[in-house]
């Protein structure tokens, strides 16, 4: 069974294309444009992966890694920010702050994005 990975961004052009890499990588992938639809797709779903863009309106990214840490059934949850935020306090916020997984940084290639991908599923894998 491929690996459920969800893909939230408002930029509804970087989640098709973020989803054109995953998918033809073998992934099964969920896409969410905004921060509410992202914890109701995460809690019904329950996603291997979320990849999450910080800078989103109403509810950002931070908001929403914040709420599933903060949940009991999904604190364990990896979550990879995908961010135009290249400064590294940012960077260390989402890291070691926040507990990120994985912090890209856009624009990233293709290879970029699957390496760190893997990655994580990996690390997660060794994990449980």
């Amino acid at each position: 069974m491929a690996e459920k990975i969800l893909v939230v961004d408002d930029d509804r052009e970087m989640v098709e294309l973020i989803q054109l890499f995953l998918s033809n990588a073998g992934y099964e992938t969920i896409a969410a444009y905004s921060g509410e639809e992202a914890l109701e797709k995460t809690f019904r779903e329950k996603p291997d992966l979320i990849l999450l863009d910080i800078m989103m309106p109403r509810i950002d990214g931070w908001e929403v890694l914040r709420r599933i840490k903060n949940d009991p059934e999904a604190q364990n949850m990896p979550v990879a920010f995908i961010t135009a935020r290249t400064q590294n306090i940012d960077k260390m916020i989402g890291l070691s702050v926040m507990k990120a997984a994985g912090y890209i940084t856009k624009p990233f290639s293709k290879q970029e994005l699957l390496t760190e991908v893997r990655r994580i599923l990996d690390e997660r894998k060794r994990g449980s």
